[in-house]
């Protein structure tokens, strides 16, 4: 891979991870409830959930994926169903104090990771990655060495980024009226992530 590709790809991905969606609520959340540091975990989920995706899309799962309209539709409406429950039970659960102690780092850990997965929608960003960048007469695996650390970086800076904002508004807000709405509108976020999901169109293939 070119610098010049390497550096396109670099500001698309930043674009990708940074854009306000799921995964950046949940970790905002976290941050908030949890603290900086134990919310970290969270990240970790993220991080184990991209490097799937791009093993994946470099043996060309995805584009599979996107290709079957009866498997998107089935874990697009999954997806969805999933994020508007965990909005529901967050408004619900927004004036009640933050459940620290029952949320060891496993289930902060398989939390993040299931959201980060259940939204179909990354199936598009993966494959608008790998359509775009690789290059057919270069081996994959040779473009994989530079693709993965510099997407995982990315993704690692963005989220932990997430995660401290989260933890910023969590002590600014502490003990406050204002933390019970902090914790609706981003409960409201996944209600929103949800609708939108189970309106969203599938990925199309590169021709």
């Amino acid at each position: 891979m070119s610098f010049e590709a390497w550096s396109v790809f670099a500001l698309f991905w930043v674009a990708f991870v940074t854009t306000p969606g799921p995964n950046a609520v949940n970790c905002i959340s976290n941050g908030m409830t949890l603290g900086f540091r134990r919310a970290l975990v969270g990240v970790l989920g993220i991080l184990t959930q991209a490097t799937s995706f791009l093993l994946l899309s470099a043996a060309g799962v995805t584009a599979l994926i996107a290709a079957s309209p009866t498997g998107f539709t089935v874990a697009k409406f999954a997806g969805a169903a999933v994020l508007i429950w965990l909005g529901i039970r967050g408004w619900m659960n927004a004036g009640k104090p933050a459940p620290t102690e029952l949320r060891p780092a496993r289930h902060v850990y398989l939390h993040a990771l299931a959201i980060a997965t259940i939204n179909p929608k990354s199936v598009a960003g993966y494959l608008a990655a790998f359509s775009a960048f690789v290059q057919p007469q270069v081996p994959i695996w040779d473009q994989m060495a530079v693709i993965v650390p510099t997407a995982l970086v990315l993704t690692t800076l963005s989220y932990t980024g997430f995660t401290a904002l989260g933890a910023l508004m969590g002590r600014a807000a502490l003990g406050a009226v204002f933390n019970v709405w902090v914790r609706r509108l981003l409960a409201s976020c996944f209600i929103v992530y949800g609708l939108l999901l189970g309106l969203a169109a599938a990925p199309q293939p590169a021709g």
